[in-house]
């Protein structure tokens, strides 16, 4: 299998600013490739593959001496980036959706750098708890936990004044759990963030709302600093420390959710949600008795539910409960999501939903919409035996 390993690392402050440099040099030549790739095409209908600019980075490392100060295949990892990009929007545009051709990146939201290789321009040394990358030196690393695997990338990530280092590893060996004998249907919601098949509940908790009074008055702070000074730099990085800290929450409560599920069946059977069309903005509804006038069309009700959704971040958790199965030895299984939870899993009928927590099937009566939908999604996988729920 292929893991990440991800480790906090403390530069000094000579090999911060270095690694600031490294990071605006990258934006550079991003945005210098993305400059040529636009240009070459609206002067000359003419196009450049990867390959042609990878060619051109030893002439610009010539040129540019500070380009030459960083390891080559960092800079080709740079391009293959944008080369990536390019693709997405070229397989967007086949597909007839929203492109969203690449754009340039500020150097402020720069990020992150990756070396294709282990050894070349940089090095993972594990044994000392350190690793080296050309340009800005050996730096310490906190070692919370073995590496496995063969290390095959680094990247070199900043997370607000934090750093870290990743490590992409092959060959990490599988760890099977004992079996259960158990399997359960998943239900994620916004109301509830988790309904299992069993009856159990998880609730959402929300971090995003929970910290929106702090990060409004954040905001208001950075608005009412004067423009490029420290007092508003000090101000952006408070608002970013709130952003952080409440995805790092996130993060931290899908991983414990998602390891107990694994930890407790063997299979596990979600929807297959189509998120990225589920937070799509509520469409204008033109008056046709009024040209240029709009009908009501629960824009403000759709904003709102389709932050909710971004808040509980079902697709970072499917992700991770996807990668921890694999490890654990377990199944994950995705069915068609269509009318789960107004559909009867006791009799098949449709029935009405008055409230977001209760669906009323024309037998059966009241019934609990998560725990409905979540017993027809296991259903649907062709697991589990018709219920009553009481």
């Amino acid at each position: 299998m292929r893991r990440s390993f991800k480790y906090r690392i403390y530069p000094t402050r000579g090999q911060a600013q270095r690694a600031e440099a490294c990071f605006s040099d990258h934006c550079r030549l991003y945005n210098a490739a993305l400059e040529e790739r636009r240009g070459l095409w609206e002067w000359n209908q003419k196009s450049i593959s990867f390959y042609g600019q990878s060619a051109q980075l030893k002439y610009v490392r010539t040129d540019d001496p500070d380009q030459s100060r960083w390891s080559a295949r960092s800079q080709e990892a740079t391009l293959k980036r944008l080369d990536r990009a390019f693709q997405a929007f070229f397989r967007r545009v086949r597909a007839g959706q929203t492109p969203g051709y690449p754009r340039f990146k500020p150097v402020q939201r720069w990020d992150s750098v990756t070396w294709p290789s282990d050894g070349d321009g940089c090095k993972w040394k594990p044994d000392y708890s350190q690793v080296y990358f050309k340009g800005i030196g050996v730096l310490k690393v906190m070692m919370h936990r073995p590496q496995l695997g063969v290390v095959k990338t680094l990247t070199l990530k900043r997370e607000g004044r934090q750093w870290f280092v990743v490590l992409s590893c092959d060959d990490v060996p599988a760890r099977p759990l004992p079996v259960t004998g158990e399997d359960v249907g998943v239900d994620v919601g916004v109301a509830r963030f988790v309904t299992l098949s069993d009856g159990q509940i998880v609730e959402n908790p929300r971090f995003t709302r929970n910290a929106a009074v702090e990060l409004a008055e954040a905001q208001q702070t950075v608005a009412r600093r004067v423009k490029g000074s420290q007092n508003q730099k000090r101000a952006r990085r408070k608002v970013a420390g709130i952003h952080h800290k409440t995805r790092r929450r996130r993060l931290d409560f899908h991983h414990k959710t998602a390891l107990k599920l694994v930890e407790d069946y063997d299979v596990i059977v979600l929807e297959d949600l189509k998120i990225t069309n589920m937070i799509k903005r509520a469409k204008p509804k033109p008056d046709p008795k009024a040209p240029g006038q709009y009908l009501p069309n629960g824009g403000a009700a759709k904003t709102g539910l389709n932050r909710s959704i971004s808040d509980a971040a079902w697709g970072q958790f499917t992700s991770i409960l996807e990668a921890k199965a694999e490890s654990a030895g377990r199944r994950v299984m995705f069915v068609n999501p269509a009318y789960t939870s107004i559909t009867c899993h006791i009799c098949g009928l449709k029935g009405e939903r008055p409230q977001q927590d209760t669906v009323i099937c024309p037998v059966h009566g009241p019934l609990d919409a998560d725990l409905n939908g979540a017993l027809n999604i296991l259903s649907r996988a062709g697991l589990g035996s018709v219920l009553t729920q009481a």
